[in-house]
């Protein structure tokens, strides 16, 4: 139903029951004014008949389906203030033919933010004994609504102090169209978007971003914009891949289907269809992609699902291609439709729009957050005023997760949909995230080596990512705060390499580069070890000991013919006697955990060293530490 008919079907069924207020008095010429504005409101322009609606009043001050009919437009407008006051002076004038006008005025004060108000006006609305089904279903789905609004901000007192003021992102970026399905890279320097333009085509364009500026939108380049039929795009975090929902002919599945370019020098590559492990002849749309590149999710209503649109994911295998795309399960999914995910760039955050779980009406933001063991939990909504009576659009969250981008059609809206940014309450934030990047190589030649790279929670020893380098052992990680971790690396033939990063106390800083050297086998080989720190005097292994001790169980697993030796050493402080006894203690402590991992004790050797064998000063605190350490040396090839 259009939205001027909405309007006059309140104003005709009133005025069958008009009381005090006699819609036959209202002069000709009134009259005449009022067909004016019901001829634009038919022609959708709600903001030409206000003024005419507002000629109508001066014309008439009691003309009451004037004001009624300037409260509908209003709340259309989405100015809610100014709805409910003409919906106010409307009750004043005529209380019982207002009646049926109660409904949407408690829509209004529930687009205010006023939900007890609207909660009284809905319940005064359900007092009339001749509603009609329908409209006892459309006010009890309202009431719910309404009551979820209230529930959400008792719960959630922090609600009342955060402020919600959405920026919208200028004319650089918006236009006369629709702008929507915003994306940034985990540098915050590349914004990508989709518009709807002429003739329902969609398009594809990207704005580089320094500082809060925008630089003038441009259409992204190759053959990607050829095709008209397209829908929700996404650029990975390293900014090398772009994802994109598209109905391409001769290349998909009957549907809208998920493709994939590449960055090259020569701009982005031509879009490869992501194949039947993703793609179904039904719809598929709104692809994520974790910042290791190595899970993607997205939404489809093909069978089998809990609703008519559900969210799946799909693995990266360890030869590139896609694991087949499961459902994320009936605690995420809803019965109705979830659409739009977005994984934060610490891969630990994702959020969703839903109109199946409950909400403030329409479709709603939620959120959803990793437990300790790498399951996602319940989604919770974002709450009001993100959220609201209206339908929410996808979200993206920027690498900070401090600054949202969403798309909404709000009053200074270029035209339709426009993209705005605003500020993240504080309980829906992602983890604060530190990122990294550099190459690996190596030591010896500087050749870039592909290798296997993870990163690793030193509190529970869960691997919360692994990726591939590429052909040119470029990687990229994100390490959030509030953890110790452990940076793995692992390529056959040679040492692996381990890197510590304590962030449980650290406040997060920008992407910084680390270039990895890989060391090849060769006898006298040797690396030490990063995360096995022995309490004082003591030769039990930590806990943390087992993400480095399994590495180089599979080391040893995988290259039968090479042996070890462990050497313990210690500081200068003590006895050196006692120092000795114990750098071999502790390194007997290592050997005897790969003895017990099936590591035939033959191809084991240990020593301690004490301090004799110091890589830095003992003359300092950093430089003890140093010197206390465990490490491997290759004995043998």
């Amino acid at each position: 139903m259009k939205k001027w008919a909405v309007i006059l079907f309140i104003s005709t069924v009133t005025s069958l029951h008009a009381q005090q207020y006699d819609p036959d008095k209202v002069s000709k010429k009134t009259l005449l004014l009022y067909d004016k504005a019901i001829g634009l409101l038919k022609d959708d322009a709600l903001k030409e008949a206000v003024p005419v609606l507002l000629d109508c009043i001066q014309s008439d001050t009691n003309f009451l389906d004037a004001y009624l009919s300037l409260a509908g437009v209003f709340g259309e407008l989405k100015q809610y203030k100014r709805s409910i006051q003409f919906y106010e002076i409307g009750k004043a004038k005529d209380p019982q033919y207002f009646m049926p006008y109660y409904l949407p005025y408690s829509i209004n004060l529930a687009g205010d933010g006023q939900f007890e108000a609207a909660l009284a006006a809905v319940n005064q609305f359900l007092t009339n004994p001749k509603l009609n089904s329908q409209s006892i279903r459309s006010a009890a789905y309202r009431k719910k609504t309404y009551q979820f609004a209230i529930d959400m901000a008792n719960q959630q007192k922090d609600f009342a102090a955060y402020v919600f003021a959405p920026v919208n992102l200028g004319d650089s970026i918006n236009s006369s169209f629709s702008e929507y399905y915003p994306s940034v890279t985990v540098t915050d320097s590349l914004l990508v978007f989709t518009r709807n333009g002429q003739y329902m085509r969609e398009d594809f364009f990207s704005s580089t971003i320094i500082g809060q500026q925008f630089a003038k939108a441009t259409p992204i380049g190759g053959t990607i914009n050829e095709e008209p039929q397209k829908g929700a795009i996404t650029v990975s975090q390293d900014g090398e891949w772009m994802l994109f929902a598209g109905r391409f002919a001769e290349r998909g599945y009957d549907h809208f289907d998920l493709y994939i370019a590449y960055a090259t020098p020569q701009g982005w590559s031509e879009p490869i269809n992501l194949g039947p492990a993703i793609n179904t002849e039904f719809w598929e749309s709104a692809p994520t992609l974790s910042p290791d590149k190595q899970v993607l999710y997205f939404s489809s209503n093909r069978p089998g699902g809990f609703g008519g649109k559900d969210l799946y994911y799909s693995t990266r295998l360890p030869n590139g291609k896609w694991a087949p795309a499961k459902n994320m399960g009936a605690v995420i999914n809803s019965a109705g439709d979830d659409q739009a995910p977005f994984i934060h760039a610490d891969n630990q955050t994702l959020y969703f729009t839903s109109d199946g779980h409950p909400g403030y009406g329409g479709t709603d933001l939620f959120i959803l957050r990793k437990n300790q063991q790498g399951e996602w939990g319940k989604p919770e909504n974002l709450g009001y005023p993100i959220n609201t009576i209206e339908n929410e659009g996808s979200l993206a969250v920027s690498a900070d997760g401090l600054t949202a981008y969403y798309a909404s059609d709000r009053s200074d809206s270029r035209g339709g949909l426009d993209l705005y940014r605003f500020e993240l309450r504080n309980n829906i934030r992602p983890i604060r995230t530190i990122y990294l990047k550099g190459t690996v190589s190596d030591q010896l030649t500087g050749k870039k080596l592909p290798s296997a790279v993870s990163l690793i929670n030193n509190a529970n020893q869960t691997t919360l990512m692994t990726i591939q380098t590429d052909e040119t052992g470029v990687y990229f990680v994100t390490l959030p705060l509030g953890a110790d971790y452990t940076l793995a690396v692992n390529r056959k033939g040679y040492l692996p390499f381990t890197e510590l990063y304590s962030l449980a106390n650290k406040e997060p800083d920008s992407v910084y580069t680390k270039n990895i050297l890989l060391q090849p086998f060769a006898l006298s080989a040797a690396f030490t070890f990063k995360n096995i720190e022995f309490g004082v005097n003591a030769a039990v292994l930590p806990v943390s000991a087992n993400i480095e001790l399994d590495n180089l169980v599979t080391l040893l697993k995988d290259n039968e013919t090479l042996t070890l030796q462990i050497s313990g050493h210690t500081d200068a402080s003590g006895k050196e006697a006692d120092n000795i006894k114990l750098s071999t203690e502790r390194a007997l402590s290592i050997v005897n955990y790969l003895i017990a991992k099936g590591i035939p004790q033959s191809r084991l050797s240990y020593k301690g060293y004490g301090s004799s064998r110091p890589i830095a000063s003992n003359e300092t605190v950093e430089g003890r530490a140093k010197n206390r350490r465990t490490a491997v040396e290759i004995t043998g090839l």
